[in-house]
């Protein structure tokens, strides 16, 4: 199983806290990989490094072995980066047909193929009226619609969604990773149902690696 990106003794700061200690991170092509810990473990910061929206005070970002510490975020979703964040995931001011275009341009209806249908009667609807769990689904939808996605980060996947809107949501961030090869990483604060066969899991505390294991060892 191939290393698709990875942390390298990676440090944050925000001012004079540290948020990452040194955290080493690999992170597997066609797999999923979870950062599991509580509100305020590092990993929503860790995701962060990854996706370049926060800098490092020391250490690296490697993407298939090459240093990309330097590279800026919107570059790096240009090689196919996909960030989920779990707040300002969607833009409030655009529909939600304009909010699926831009993950997908030139493909046609977004009602075509839209992975989450409760969407298609919002379509007309600016994103700013959604439900929480529907501003979720979009922010998804978007990612799954990526079509060069080779790496997904998603804080919090299923944010206000209903338990079986949840369980369809982990069945296709398992096959993005199984059909597609993506690096697929979810920052969670417990193991989901779902996960498929070679996930793995980290557990971050206060900013550090603590443990890492199969998903089933932290259920």
């Amino acid at each position: 199983m191939s290393v698709e990106m990875a942390l390298r003794a990676a440090r944050v700061r925000y001012g004079p806290l540290e948020a990452l200690h040194g955290v080493d991170l690999p992170v597997p092509a066609g797999t999923v990989t979870v950062l599991l810990g509580r509100n305020g473990s590092g990993r929503t910061t860790a995701l962060r490094a990854l996706a370049g929206t926060v800098g490092l005070s020391a250490g690296r970002v490697e993407w298939r072995g090459a240093d990309v510490t330097g590279v800026t975020a919107h570059r790096r979703a240009r090689r196919g980066l996909c960030f989920v964040p779990d707040l300002r995931a969607v833009y409030p001011c655009l529909t939600v047909a304009e909010n699926l275009a831009l993950a997908a341009p030139g493909d046609g209806a977004p009602d075509a193929g839209t992975p989450y249908p409760e969407l298609v009667p919002l379509l007309a609807r600016t994103a700013g009226t959604l439900s929480g769990g529907e501003r979720r689904m979009l922010a998804l939808a978007r990612a799954f619609l990526a079509p060069r996605a080779r790496v997904v980060l998603v804080d919090e996947p299923s944010l206000g969604m209903a338990p079986p809107v949840a369980a369809r949501t982990y069945r296709m961030l398992a096959a993005l990773a199984a059909d597609r090869g993506a690096a697929v990483v979810l920052a969670e604060q417990r193991v989901p149902d779902g996960l498929p066969p070679g996930s793995v899991v980290h557990e971050l505390r206060r900013g550090s690696r603590a443990s890492s294991g199969e998903p089933a060892e932290y259920r």
